[in-house]
């Protein structure tokens, strides 16, 4: 019997954007505890971005490297997070079903989201699993969980709800931005540090002071902070140690974060009521990830960058644009 095949980007090699290729692998059969989920949207994270290219520190470089793949990539299909409907359930799975649209992570699996398929299991530690709430779009789904949760976890870990005056360096990039809707849900003031051409978008996503780190300094709000969230990872402590209140913290994304289903159940509601929306830069078609990767390497987008399985999420984003 002929198996049925599906569309995958995968890598063979460590290397730029161009070692991504359109190839095809068997579509997965669901295990008694997975579902099966045609992916809609997926999207091109900084992650996706170190590990194609084998771009680490030099002091992660071997430890990257062996977890990775010391001469060639284990995971040859990329892609963080995603958003789908679930075409089949395997006999053991209880709270889905078929038809139901979901979004979460790939984490621990053995195959990324840049596929027209994926096999998920209901419940693992490693990654998690959510229904999307009705007024959420694949796009904005897949968009949400990895920065999303991200920024919660390094939010809980900083003490949010302690907080009153909060930084947020980095503001408008797809952990920053989540960072800066999350910290106000929680009653915080929020200090927004950007470039000067982002200044707007900080402002509309609700920030109540804004820095351009361009041509102002940290401390130019004249403000002290209960926490301080470097979205960037690029601040020293030294140089942020002085803008902290007695007792203030700083959240770094050079910290490990956590993935829960706890926190995807949360962000779920929080977008069901429109408390929090994904900032999204630009949607790529499929056969554009090589062009998605070499547009994140350089550092300068607002936001999520979604790649849609469907032309029609590529031709409703542009129409919106």
């Amino acid at each position: 019997m002929t198996e049925k095949m599906m569309k995958v980007v995968k890598y063979d090699e460590y290397g730029p954007p161009s070692v991504l290729r359109m190839s095809e692998l068997p579509i997965p059969t669901p295990d008694p505890k997975e579902l099966l989920i045609k992916i809609a949207s997926t999207t091109v994270t900084s992650g996706d971005v170190r590990m194609r290219s084998s771009d680490f520190p030099p002091l992660y470089y071997i430890p990257g490297r062996l977890v990775l793949g010391l001469f060639r990539p284990k995971k040859q299909v990329l892609g963080h997070e995603f958003a789908g409907t679930v075409v089949a359930c395997g006999d053991e799975v209880k709270n889905f079903q078929a038809g139901d649209r979901v979004y979460g992570t790939t984490s621990g699996l053995t195959i990324g989201s840049y596929a027209e398929f994926i096999a998920v299991p209901q419940e693992k530690k490693s990654c998690v699993l959510a229904k999307i709430p009705k007024n959420i779009s694949f796009a904005k789904a897949a968009a949400t969980s990895i920065g999303a949760m991200a920024a919660l976890d390094l939010l809980f870990k900083g003490n949010i709800e302690g907080a009153k005056q909060v930084m947020v360096i980095g503001a408008c990039g797809s952990v920053g931005s989540f960072a800066l809707q999350i910290t106000q849900i929680y009653g915080a003031s929020v200090t927004a540090v950007c470039s000067k051409g982002k200044l707007k978008t900080a402002k509309k996503l609700g920030a109540n002071q804004v820095i351009d780190y361009q041509s102002q300094s940290l401390a130019s709000a004249g403000l002290s902070y209960d926490l301080i969230f470097d979205s960037t990872g690029k601040y020293k402590k030294a140089e942020l140690l002085p803008l902290l209140s007695k007792g203030g913290r700083i959240a770094s994304t050079k910290s490990l974060t956590a993935e829960k289903n706890e926190y995807l159940q949360q962000l779920s509601e929080w977008l069901k009521l429109e408390k929090i929306s994904p900032l999204i830069d630009c949607v790529f078609s499929f056969d554009k990830i090589p062009e998605a990767h070499t547009y994140v390497e350089k550092g300068h987008k607002s936001g999520a960058v979604v790649i849609s399985i469907s032309d029609e999420e590529v031709e409703r984003w542009s129409e919106q644009k």
